[in-house]
């Protein structure tokens, strides 16, 4: 098949969705499949490689390149503030006009695949797929715009408005809609009334192969200085969805264990204001870092003794996040602020690997910390029976296997 992506995000830029495709275009590349990426100029999310990206990619307008395979074309997008609402649609919109435009770049595909959220993008793939007249398949991450209504992100009523109709046009003009865990699927059944046989569940997954159980005393571990300590780690986005407050708030219950440190890795829009109350609350035990170069996450996670799964309790959609599976992956116990009615905690439940307690019940939150502090031997139990679900439910060869066949069977329609 002759697949034509396209994402936001993709590497360089280090993100859960970026690095998903970026696998995903590589095993269908392995299977003899032709793969053509449209994605932005790399602009966020860049952690410590920041300066050498920009000096490779921002003066230019659009290029192509060859990443193991998979033909790549990157077209600029103005920059506009990310931290707020308006101008994050409005930018949104730009960059799927931007990637349309590199889409006539594109051999013709035979399938058009695109990523969602952002929504926008799917508008520049409906066209593409229109234009080249192939089907044309939508992958559901986040079900947009309820789910930044859910999180305050979006109030406007003209602007939601906007986006549902934006959102109703893309779930009619999609040959077929993949979707990554049954409580999503129920959902756009339910709420959005799409008939069933144009919907199917295919699971994100976690690197089993790079991401290994491994020597919690590592090179990361070393360099940064986090020594014999208990570390609690928080890995990606730190934005209004992702409720890193609560996390802060346990940490601040427990800052008498002088032994527990929380990690959080990453980047977003309230960082910021959250380093700031750390040090309004004058928090010793809560360590920020950035984004971490690809090569570096597994190290992020093998040297942690538990990671976090955090959400709103606002949200109404139901959510997996990406880092879940890679958790698992590492053989780490997850701790999880999450609203219970989820498919993350049900998840996590069915794998016996970790506790979930509602997003906003910091001192429920607080006891799982403590509780895993105080039992190794639960730690160790946890973590392998995560490993062992991972490897048998979300392997990336499963469900990139997943991803292939529903593409086949579109293209065979």
């Amino acid at each position: 098949m002759k697949v034509a992506i396209i994402t936001a995000d993709f590497p360089p830029e280090i993100s859960g969705a970026g690095h998903l495709y970026y696998e995903l275009s590589q095993d269908l590349v392995s299977k003899g499949h032709e793969v053509t990426v449209i994605t932005r100029i790399p602009r966020k999310k860049l952690g410590e490689q920041e300066r050498a990206v920009f000096e490779k990619y921002n003066k230019r307008l659009m290029m192509k390149e060859n990443i193991d395979g998979i033909r790549v074309i990157r077209v600029t997008v103005p920059k506009l503030p990310l931290n707020n609402p308006v101008s994050k649609g409005f930018a949104q919109i730009l960059t799927a006009f931007s990637q349309w435009l590199g889409g006539q770049l594109a051999f013709k595909p035979e399938v058009v695949l695109c990523y969602s959220p952002p929504l926008p993008c799917g508008l520049s793939a409906s066209f593409l797929a229109r234009q080249s007249k192939v089907p044309f398949v939508l992958n559901v991450q986040d079900i947009f715009p309820q789910y930044a209504i859910d999180v305050g992100l979006m109030s406007n009523p003209i602007l939601i408005k906007m986006f549902e109709e934006l959102e109703r046009y893309l779930y009619k003009r999609a040959d077929h809609i993949i979707v990554h865990s049954q409580g999503n699927k129920d959902y756009l059944v339910r709420e959005r009334e799409i008939p069933q046989s144009r919907l199917s569940v295919v699971h994100n997954w976690g690197d089993i192969e790079r991401i290994t159980p491994s020597d919690k005393h590592n090179a990361f571990r070393k360099e940064h200085q986090l020594g014999n300590h208990f570390v609690v780690s928080y890995a990606g986005t730190i934005g209004w969805a992702q409720n890193v407050n609560t996390v802060i708030e346990s940490a601040a219950i427990l800052r008498e264990h002088k032994d527990i440190l929380f990690l959080i890795v990453g980047d977003g829009p309230l960082r910021q204001e959250l380093e700031e109350k750390c040090k309004s609350l004058q928090l010793r035990n809560v360590k920020f870092l950035p984004f971490q170069p690809r090569d570096k996450y597994p190290m992020v996670l093998q040297a942690s003794d538990v990671s976090i799964i955090s959400l709103s309790s606002r949200l109404t959609t139901p959510v997996v996040p990406g880092k879940l599976m890679d958790i698992m992956a590492a053989g780490l116990p997850v701790a999880g602020c999450v609203p219970l009615s989820g498919d993350a905690p049900r998840i996590v439940k069915e794998a016996q690997c970790g506790f979930c307690v509602e997003s906003d019940d910091v001192d429920g939150f607080a006891k799982i910390i403590l509780k895993l502090h105080d039992n190794p031997e639960l730690v160790e139990k946890l973590g392998k029976n995560g490993r062992k679900y991972v490897e048998k439910h979300f392997s990336r060869a499963v469900c990139t296997n997943g991803f292939e066949e529903v593409l086949k069977k579109v293209v065979e329609k």
